[in-house]
């Protein structure tokens, strides 16, 4: 969330940096209500200081004996109730002011591409290179199906579609993918962390799921709660209403997790295969940063989400986003994108982000300074460390051998027990 402040100070440069993000914002409602605020707020001080002074009147008279006469208890009843009227419109105004705030998207970085789309993107740096074949490779599902490690078909019937089983061999193979990721991440100094499924509205807000995209979201019926559309929202509200030392910062978590999305917006993309399903699994980088550093880190987490790729052997892309094609919350995002032969192309398995103090605001999450003198809001970032389903798409695609066996990555293989997988 932007701070209404930093707005209205800096209006003109705000409305030049969302228009980059096809953003076209009249700030004028939010502005004038934040004027009543202010008038509001003033006219309550001054009630609130003349009822102190009649009440202390009031007191020096019954210590003297004497009653107050009934027009000054009349009075200062009066001013009671106009102040808790006057209360009750701040209430109105600052719920109607953080609600405008929170549909407001984040400002871009000044290193951020400048675009109003995807095409827009600055590919940054390619690492590996895509095999090669002397025969036609198939997509991730039909080689899944035939090996008789993934059923898209039970599970349509089971849940409807965007919905997978995992079998035999091919649960073996999940689970090594996650055990691996959470092995590389903590060597790096992430602290593993497991939390809830599901979390309340409170912790969506945080993050920027709500209300922005409820939409996106399962939400249950009769319960103020809500299944996570990545372990990025309870991990980042771990530390909501907290102040964390300066000293202890950079905090890094690493968090397995499934993850639920309607995918609303995504009807006739990717409706075959791993790609875009209701439900996946995913491995989240969440850090605490120092605002003088956050830069830094974001570098650091794009390279710890590299790492698992480069040691899989997988090609992969990393791809900086223009100002139009970045998440609601993000300040500077780089997309990991890895190499799938079926489709000929690179498709994002990770996007790292730099929220600046977006969501820390939110979320009411400080830093207090080494001398104890300061306290500001942190710096928040994340990304996927990575995607656990694209991650077996491709492995399944890129290791897969003429006779429609798939090879396991050697990273792998303490983990999963074999070395191939083959058709019974």
């Amino acid at each position: 969330m932007l701070d209404i402040k930093f707005i209205r100070t800096n209006l003109e440069s705000v409305k030049k940096s969302l228009l980059l993000r096809n953003q076209n914002i009249d700030f004028k409602t939010l502005l004038d209500l934040d004027d009543e605020r202010k008038v509001l707020i003033a006219e309550t001080e001054q009630l609130r200081n003349i009822r102190n002074k009649d009440s202390e009147k009031i007191a020096v008279l019954k210590r003297k004996g004497e009653e107050p006469s009934d027009g000054m208890m009349s009075q200062i009843n009066k001013m009671r109730t106009d102040i808790q009227e006057k209360e009750k419109q701040l209430t109105e105004i600052e719920l109607k002011i953080e609600n405008l705030l929170l549909f407001i998207p984040n400002i871009p970085d000044e290193s951020v591409p400048k675009g109003k789309d995807e095409t827009f993107n600055k590919i940054v740096k390619v690492i590996g290179e895509p095999p090669k074949f002397d025969f036609q490779p198939k997509p991730h599902w039909e080689i899944g199906e035939k090996l008789g490690i993934l059923d898209f078909a039970t599970a349509s019937k089971i849940s409807g579609p965007r919905f997978v089983i995992f079998k035999n061999k091919g649960c073996v193979l999940e689970r090594a993918i996650i055990n691996f990721f959470l092995d590389m991440h903590k060597e790096k100094g992430y602290q593993e962390i497991s939390t809830p499924y599901m979390v309340n509205s409170v912790s969506m807000r945080g993050t920027g799921q709500l209300p922005k995209f409820v939409e996106e979201a399962f939400k249950c019926s009769q319960d103020d709660l809500y299944l996570i559309p990545t372990a990025e929202v309870p991990v980042t509200n771990i530390y909501r209403d907290c102040v964390l030392e300066e000293k202890s910062l950079p905090q890094k978590f690493v968090s397995y997790s499934a993850c639920f999305r309607r995918e609303a917006g995504a009807y006739g993309k990717d409706t075959r295969g791993l790609i875009r399903n209701h439900q996946f699994d995913k491995v989240e980088l969440v850090k605490f940063a120092n605002p003088q550093s956050s830069m830094e880190e974001l570098e650091s987490l794009v390279k710890d989400a590299g790492a698992v790729l480069e040691k899989l052997g997988l090609a992969y892309r990393i791809s900086l986003l223009s100002c139009g094609d970045m998440g609601f919350s993000s300040s500077k995002t780089y997309d990991l994108e890895v190499w799938l032969p079926a489709e000929n192309t690179y498709r994002e398995i990770s996007s790292c982000s730099n929220f600046k103090d977006f969501q820390a605001r939110r979320m009411n999450i400080k830093m207090k300074s080494a001398d104890g003198k300061k306290r500001e809001l942190l710096h928040t970032l994340n990304g996927s460390g990575v995607a656990v389903g694209r991650t077996f798409v491709a492995i399944l695609e890129n290791y897969q051998q003429s006779d429609g066996s798939v090879i396991i990555p050697e990273a792998l293989r303490k983990y999963t027990g074999f070395d191939i997988i083959k058709a019974k």
